[in-house]
């Protein structure tokens, strides 16, 4: 039942067909496949949304009137990737969690492993996040499902967390695996730079950063 929930819970809210027209054959959706990898290919070469769709035109092989046909605007080819990139990463969520739930059967096992594996998965899409969020402060379209994503991430995280409720220390669990997450999400960002600013706290070990912040963590939880 959980695992359900979870895999339910991971389905992107906002898609690729959002912001393009769906393609209806399997040759429409390859050419589509070409478009979105090139994008998002120039986009992580060059830290920016800085190409032209006669870029994405060569390097995807596809024309520049299938470009325009599929998304009408290089704004919504950006909005295109950044869902691409957010399905994938709900997904890599999603399937973090149910494999922690098979293999970690106590709170002390749970905390470390789930900060190490969420550390790596959010440096895997940080470029991309970065650049999400960057557009999200002025574009709408993808700061509404930028914030589901993150409220989608903290429920099921939380709920993950919850699931060794009964190894935790105080009354309220709920506030504590809540609070938990964040603490975890926001020392994680902060440090990968997903944010605003674009800053990162300090040039800090990055292992020594997952080892002590999933001590802190198992502590705070066990805490009275």
């Amino acid at each position: 039942m959980v695992r359900g929930l979870r895999k339910q819970e991971a389905t992107s809210a906002f898609a690729v067909e959002d912001v393009s027209r769906k393609p209806q054959q399997g040759r429409s959706k390859a050419s589509l496949k070409r478009m979105l990898v090139a994008a998002t290919e120039l986009m992580l070469e060059r830290g920016s949304e800085e190409f032209t769709l006669q870029e994405v035109s060569e390097r995807g092989q596809v024309s520049i009137g299938s470009i325009y046909l599929r998304f009408e605007s290089k704004d919504n080819l950006v909005r295109g990737v950044i869902a691409d990139a957010l399905d994938a990463l709900a997904k890599e969520e999603a399937d973090m969690l149910e494999k922690l739930d098979g293999e970690c059967k106590s709170l002390t096992k749970f905390v470390p492993d789930y900060v190490e594996t969420y550390a790596e998965i959010l440096h895997r899409h940080a470029p991309l996040l970065r650049m999400a969020m960057e557009r999200a402060a002025f574009d709408p379209l993808v700061q509404a499902p930028g914030k589901q994503h993150a409220q989608r991430a903290e429920t099921i995280c939380t709920n993950a967390m919850l699931a060794h409720a009964d190894e935790f220390g105080g009354k309220d669990h709920k506030v504590k695996a809540k609070s938990a997450f964040h603490i975890i999400f926001a020392t994680l960002a902060r440090q990968l730079s997903l944010g605003s600013t674009g800053e990162s706290a300090h040039d800090y070990d990055w292992n020594l950063l997952k080892r002590e912040l999933g001590r802190m963590t198992l502590a705070y939880l066990r805490a009275d």
